[in-house]
C-alpha cells in the first residue's frame, strides 16, 4: 500500500524474502489496530457523493489515496462494500522491509492482503501477486506518493500495474474536521475522536494497455490532478 513499484527484471537477482512481523511487531499492530478501530468508531462519517455511484461492472479497482490518509483508508473501503451490502476484498501493496513487517499485520487485522516488494525488491513478482487478487475480484490499494514521497507527486507505478491488470484506476480521500498532522515527510493526519470524516472518490479512470511514453506522463499528470483535487488539508 505505501511502494511504487514499475516491472524490474529479476534475472541473475538473488532472491529476496520479505521480513516477517516478530512477536513485538505482532503485539504493536495488534495495538496500533486497536487504537483505530476504536477511535474510528466515534467519528461521524459523510459521503460526499453516493458510493454506490461507483459502476459496479468496472471492479474490481485499484483505489488510490495519498500516503498521509493511510489510517482511515481502510475504514472508508469498509464503508464503501458495507453500502453495496459486500464484504471486504482488498490487496495491498506493502514494502519487503521490517517496517513493511508491521504494516502487513495491521493489514491482516483488518481482513486486507498484503503483496510484499518495491521497485527494487520483489517487484516483478510483486505485480504478478497484486495482478492474481484482481483477477480473483478483490480490489487493491495503493498509494501513489508513497514510500518516501514526495507529497501528493503521482509515480509511476500503479499505471503500470492498471496496465498490467485492465482495472480502472479510483481516486480517493477524506478530510477530517479535526485532527492531529504529524511533522514527518507525509504530513500524515491521525483523526481525533468524535471528529466528522467525508469520504471523497473520484471517477473510475481507466489506462489503456499500450501508451507512449508521453500519453503515459498525460494520465500520470491527469490523474495526479484529479487525486489533489479530492484533498483538502
Amino acid at each position: 500500500m505505501n511502494q511504487e513499484v514499475p516491472p524490474v527484471p529479476t534475472e541473475g537477482r538473488p532472491a529476496f524474502v520479505p521480513h516477517q512481523p516478530n512477536w513485538k511487531q505482532k503485539v504493536v499492530a495488534r495495538l496500533i489496530y486497536t487504537v483505530i478501530s476504536l477511535v474510528a468508531a466515534t467519528l461521524r462519517y459523510r459521503w460526499s457523493r453516493d458510493p454506490r455511484a461507483l459502476p459496479h461492472e468496472g471492479r474490481p479497482y485499484i483505489f488510490c489515496a495519498w500516503h498521509n490518509r493511510l489510517v482511515l483508508s481502510l475504514i472508508m473501503y469498509r464503508q464503501y462494500v458495507k453500502a453495496l451490502g459486500q464484504p471486504t476484498r482488498m490487496a495491498a501493496l506493502v514494502s519487503a522491509s521490517r517496517d513493511g513487517a508491521l504494516l502487513t499485520r495491521v493489514l491482516e487485522l483488518f481482513g486486507v492482503q498484503a503483496a510484499r516488494g518495491s521497485s527494487s525488491r520483489r517487484g516483478a513478482q510483486v505485480l504478478l501477486e497484486l495482478s492474481t487478487w484482481a483477477e480473483r475480484g478483490y480490489d487493491i490499494a495503493f498509494t501513489p506518493d508513497g514510500p518516501r514521497g514526495p507529497r501528493y507527486e503521482m509515480k509511476p507505478g500503479v499505471i503500470a500495474l492498471s496496465q498490467m491488470t485492465g482495472r480502472p484506476l479510483v481516486p480517493a480521500s477524506y478530510h477530517l474536521s479535526s485532527k492531529i498532522t504529524l511533522k514527518n515527510w507525509d504530513r500524515s493526519q491521525i483523526p481525533l475522536p468524535f471528529a466528522t470524516c467525508t469520504f471523497h472518490f473520484g471517477d473510475p479512470v481507466s489506462v489503456p494497455r499500450e501508451l507512449s511514453e508521453a500519453e503515459r506522463e498525460q494520465i500520470q499528470q491527469e490523474f495526479e490532478a484529479k487525486l489533489n483535487a479530492l484533498t483538502q488539508d
